[in-house]
């Protein structure tokens, strides 16, 4: 199977993820195996927030919408001319997908079977719906893609090389596991908005996609924000209470009135606004319901702070940052290249010999 013949396929997955929107489903005519794939798809989207109380149908539909945009021939080629792929000699890869947020493993399903290589996916008992669906209809698409992916639910083996997603904690058993083979093993990584106090209500309520999209449970989701002395949290507050709706989520409530309730205890100085805790604090890591903040005198402080911990940093967002940064609102929307923990995910698979 040469590599036009792969991006031919996702392609057309991509095209059949069109049709799933926010606005409604709605079945195309020319998309290929609709007839039998389109039903079911709406069924396993229904499925999967049933099973998981924080994977809402429009979060699901989101993170779908996402791979939808991505998966264009404009957007893999462009991806992909980066590298000198060629023709390799197929090794199997074990994936070892985190369970966060729906389709979250996706992106190294794609650059491993996009590459040429054979797939082993052990999933999240979380967000085990989607994906193998997905994976059905790219090998009605390209049958010989059959070959090479597959589900398992034992432990992994007879693998050549591993791509591990979890904890800080379970990082240290994959190493322990993994460690001889070639391997991308990823740790918790947090993100975080700088803000200047200059900042309009427009820039500052797409911020709040930034922090609640998902529950605030992905790497990307914005968990701090850096702000200057004497910040006015009231115009933030103001600014983001179009999402205020978010409470209305029972496990979000819940984690919400929890953590209000331990920090009360605890004598913290807090604000909040009835579905979002600000708690200053030096850790990256807020709990879901609240937002950590840090304030500062001069940006040069937050750079060197940032460069200090850029292991613990996924991405950074802000407007006219002087530093590698991504505008307010786009932290859930990255590109094909921008790789978890800034990992080389093509690069790493195209080296392993």
């Amino acid at each position: 199977m040469l590599l036009n013949d792969r991006v031919t396929a996702f392609c057309e997955l991509g095209k059949f993820l069109t049709q799933f929107k926010s606005s409604g489903n709605k079945k195309v005519n020319n998309i290929i195996g609709n007839d039998v794939f389109f039903e079911e798809m709406s069924n396993k989207i229904t499925s999967a927030v049933h099973y998981n109380g924080w994977f809402t149908e429009d979060n699901v539909i989101f993170a779908i919408e996402q791979w939808a945009n991505a998966l264009t021939e404009k957007n893999l080629t462009n991806w992909l001319s980066r590298y000198n792929i060629g023709t390799v000699q197929p090794k199997t890869i074990g994936i070892i997908m985190a369970g966060n947020i729906p389709l979250v493993g996706f992106h190294d399903f794609l650059s491993t079977l996009i590459t040429g290589h054979k797939v082993v996916i052990k999933q999240s008992s979380s967000d085990n719906k989607l994906l193998p669906f997905l994976a059905s209809y790219l090998i009605s698409i390209e049958p010989r893609f059959k070959e090479r992916i597959t589900f398992t639910e034992d432990r992994l083996q007879n693998f050549d090389g591993i791509i591990a997603t979890g904890s800080n904690n379970t990082a240290r058993y994959f190493e322990y596991y993994f460690g001889k083979v070639p391997n991308i093993i990823r740790k918790n990584r947090n993100s975080i908005a700088i803000l200047t106090g200059q900042e309009t209500a427009s820039q500052l309520k797409l911020l709040g996609e930034d922090i609640f999209r998902y529950f605030g449970l992905g790497c990307r989701s914005v968990s701090k924000i850096m702000v200057p002395k004497d910040y006015n949290f009231n115009f933030f507050f103001e600014s983001i209470y179009p999402y205020h709706s978010i409470i209305n989520n029972a496990k979000y409530a819940n984690n919400y009135d929890y953590n209000k309730a331990v920090y009360l205890m605890s004598n913290f100085k807090l604000f909040e606004n009835g579905f979002l805790i600000l708690k200053e604090d030096v850790s990256y890591s807020s709990p879901i319901g609240s937002l950590f903040y840090e304030t500062y005198e001069t940006l040069d402080e937050v750079y060197k702070k940032l460069e200090t911990d850029t292991e613990k940093i996924q991405c950074i967002v802000g407007h006219n940052i002087p530093t590698k940064s991504i505008e307010f609102g786009q932290s859930q929307e990255p590109q094909l290249w921008d790789y978890a923990d800034g990992i080389d995910t093509i690069n790493f698979l195209t080296k392993i010999i």
